[in-house]
């Protein structure tokens, strides 16, 4: 059975971009760089909604050269707004319900990774289809800038099997295995 990992990008408040920051906040690195490569040789297929997928369409036609690998990989997008064909590489519309559509993709062996998304993450999650969450935190605060953040209208979610690392001295990646939780521990005793 196929392994589902939400993968985010996030500042210390929440936000997974700020207007007018570049990408990564400006503080991509090496070793972040690195690892992100490594990660990129792994056979996984993505999973977005078009507002994600608008912006890395947007990096492509721009010439972002991180966007070839992306363009390259194996996109599910879930959108009623965006009209089929899609123009970045192997991406196809999937209108259908999210949660049905990827619980039959889970059935298969191939590995999924969402891309920002909060949305569908959120509905993937409340289904009990993820199987583990990674985030790295860039120490940066967008309280002024950012324009939406990750976790309005998320359940409570605890996570076990938690593994950390730090990159460059500074970003901090964070993994773990989520479970939602019906409340807050111990409210129910």
């Amino acid at each position: 059975m196929a392994q589902l990992m939400v993968d985010y990008i996030t500042s210390l408040d929440g936000y997974g971009s700020a207007e007018g920051w570049p990408g990564l906040w400006g503080m991509g690195s090496p070793e972040y760089f690195a690892f992100l490569e490594e990660e990129g040789r792994q056979g996984h297929a993505l999973l977005m909604g078009a507002t994600t997928y608008r912006l890395f369409a947007r990096f492509a036609e721009s010439g972002e050269e991180a966007t070839a690998e992306l363009a390259a990989r194996r996109k599910y997008v879930f959108s009623h707004a965006l009209d089929a064909p899609l123009g970045l590489g192997d991406s196809t519309l999937v209108r259908d319900d999210a949660v049905e559509f990827v619980r039959d993709l889970k059935r298969g062996d191939r590995p999924l990774r969402t891309l920002g998304s909060p949305s569908l993450v959120r509905s993937l999650l409340e289904a009990g289809l993820v199987d583990r969450y990674r985030v790295v935190v860039f120490p940066v605060v967008n309280g002024a800038t950012g324009p939406d953040r990750i976790y309005v209208g998320w359940p409570d979610v605890a996570f076990s099997d938690v593994t950390t690392r730090t990159f460059d001295g500074r970003l901090q990646l964070f993994e773990g295995t989520p479970a939602v939780l019906d409340g807050p521990p111990g409210a129910g005793a």
